[in-house]
This record gives structure tokens, sequence and C-alpha cells, in this order.
């Protein structure tokens, strides 16, 4: 069976204009694992009130951030897609999950050009709803509708594999490298505490009580919270970084219901106020810079960090299309491939 490779980001408007950004939001927003309310509420909250007032204010930040060639996102990836496909013999598409580079446009490239068998790669370190679980989802509803005699398969999330935890390391170490900072913090996107629970295969693992994340449970294969711990911890131990001196937040909570603590923004100004510095943020739940990255953090994180006597805010870039990162894609797709002939 010819293979090929399909991989899938989170996606992108098409411009940093209100009208497009709307369009995108609905989409993003209106994904049941994005926000998991019944359809009803759903729409109430994204039509009747997010997509009202949010378009604006939103593509205004991304109108910031936006480079000559395109969403930094989308160039990003596509950046990697050509390194990767340097690096193996496959063919290699590239998708997103929202937005028009739809995942159904690139299985339908590999299947022009004689594929039956495709390794997608949800490009996310670690497993969550509303990442990894809704483009799997998604794919195989596509399979089934327009592919079915495709045979697809994934990687699973590779958050604490020691090859991913050594490329990660290594490029942090190669960005902080001569300088000396007061905390390292690791920001990861936030979810709502309840999209966790509802992760919970054993369902009883999970109560967010602050020991149940170190407690061995077949729960951790599909927890977000513990899978994001888990990185800050291996990154931290790998790097020697001192205890206290480093620690992990969560980022771009939206709406009232009680999302995963401690929010990144409190935690920012709190380090501020205790009198920190020299800080440096790294964001380990995306492996391309996005708006949450270069934004979120890296605009708005440091004007809070300044704000409150903070000086030295440095922030990390993610792996991107560094060629240590996109060499490893490529030993996971040899590796996938080697394994279908065996």
């Amino acid at each position: 069976m010819k293979k090929g490779i399909l991989l899938v980001n989170l996606g992108s408007p098409e411009s940093p204009t209100p009208k497009d950004v709307k369009t995108y939001l609905g989409e993003f927003l209106m994904d049941e694992r994005v926000i998991d309310l019944p359809y009803v509420a759903r729409a109430a909250l994204v039509k009747g009130i997010i997509l009202k007032t949010r378009p604006k204010a939103s593509a205004a930040a991304y109108k910031k951030i936006w480079w000559d060639e395109g969403s930094p996102l989308i160039v990003i990836s596509e950046r990697l897609q050509a390194k990767v496909q340097n690096v193996v013999d496959y063919p290699v598409a590239l998708a997103m999950r929202y937005g028009t580079m739809t995942i159904q446009k690139g299985l339908q490239e590999l299947v022009d050009k004689g594929v039956e068998e495709v390794f997608l790669i949800p490009l996310y370190p670690q497993f969550a709803m509303a990442t990894t679980e809704t483009i799997l989802v998604l794919a195989e509803e596509i399979r089934q509708a327009h592919f079915p005699n495709l045979k697809i398969d994934h990687l699973p999330a590779f958050y604490n594999k020691p090859d991913y935890i050594e490329v990660l390391s290594n490029s942090i170490k190669k960005h902080l490298a001569g300088k000396t900072y007061d905390h390292v913090l690791f920001s990861y996107h936030g979810v709502p505490e309840r999209h966790i629970k509802k992760s919970d295969v054993t369902k009883s693992h999970c109560k967010l009580d602050g020991s149940c994340c170190k407690t061995p449970s077949k729960a951790h294969e599909f927890c977000y919270r513990h899978q994001c711990l888990e990185v800050t911890r291996l990154v931290g131990e790998k790097l020697g970084f001192q205890d206290g001196a480093f620690s992990t937040s969560f980022q771009s909570r939206l709406g009232f219901d009680p999302w995963l603590q401690p929010y990144t923004d409190r935690t920012i100004e709190r380090l501020g106020l205790e009198g920190i510095k020299n800080i440096a943020i790294i964001t380990p739940a995306f492996v391309s810079d996005c708006l949450e990255t270069l934004e979120e953090i890296a605009m708005e994180g440091q004007e809070l960090f300044h704000e409150v006597g903070g000086k030295a805010f440095t922030t990390v870039p993610c792996l991107n299309d560094e060629d240590e990162w996109s060499d490893l894609l490529g030993k996971w797709i040899n590796n996938w491939a080697d394994s279908k002939v065996k």
C-alpha cells in the first residue's frame, strides 16, 4: 500500500480582517469539542454573543502579528512541511482543522498521488479534546464519507517521548543560552476543567486535586493537565532547572467556567509583584508560533510584566521549523512506515 503523511495544525483566518476572523472563529468555536455545550446553548453563546463582539478585537490582535507572507502559523507549518518532505520518501501534505486548508483537501491531495495508507500527525504534543481528538474524529468522518478505502493511522500524543523532550530541551537551551533568569514559566493553552474529567477513561481518577496527575493511571493517556505537567517536569530535569525557579501555568481562557489553573496572566502579575525582574516564558503546547504565543504572551504578557515592576521578559520560540524537529518527525514517519512492512 502506498503511504503518505498528513500534518495537521490548528488553522488561521484568511486575513486579519474582522470579516475573515469572524468566519474562522465561527467554525472554531462552534466545534463541540472546543465549546462542549449542547448545540442550542453553544450557538446562543457563539453566534449570539461572541461573534458580535470578539471578531474586531481578535482581528486587531492578528494584525499585530501578521507577516508579509501571511498567517505565521500557516507560513511556519508550510516551512515545516517542506523540511519534513526533504527527509522522507513519502508524499507529505498539510492541513488545518479550521479554515480553508481543510483535512479533506489534504487527504484528497494524497489520494490523488496514489496514497492508500495515511499517517496523520496532529501537531500537538499533548492530547486534548479541543486539539487532537477533534482532528481525529473529523478525519474519520471524512474518510468514511469520501475515502472509504483509505486507511488512516495517527501519531499518539508525544509529550513524554524521550526524543521529543531532547529536541524541545535543546531548543530551549539554545534560546536561553548565555542568560540567567529569576524564573522560567511554562505556559500551556488552557482548557475547561470539565474537559479533563470528560477525557478520563477511568471515569474516577481525575479529581484536579493536585495529586491525581502524579498518581499513575490509565487516565494519563488522555489527560491534558497531566501531560502538560510532565513536559514541564521532564524539561526542567533535563535542563537542570532549580526547584522553585520554574513553574506551569495556563493561558487563553474563555468564558466564566473554571479553567485549568494557575492562569498565566495572573501568574505573570504575581511574579512581578513578588520582585521577579527577569522572566522567560516557554509555550510547549504549541509546536508553531501563533496568535497565542506571538501576541498574547510576547506582547500582552510582556506589557503586564512591565506594569507590575518586571524588567526583562523573554519568550522562547516554539519548535517551528527547526532542523532537529523536522528530522525527528522524519524519524517517526520512517519508523511508522517500517512497522508496516514487518
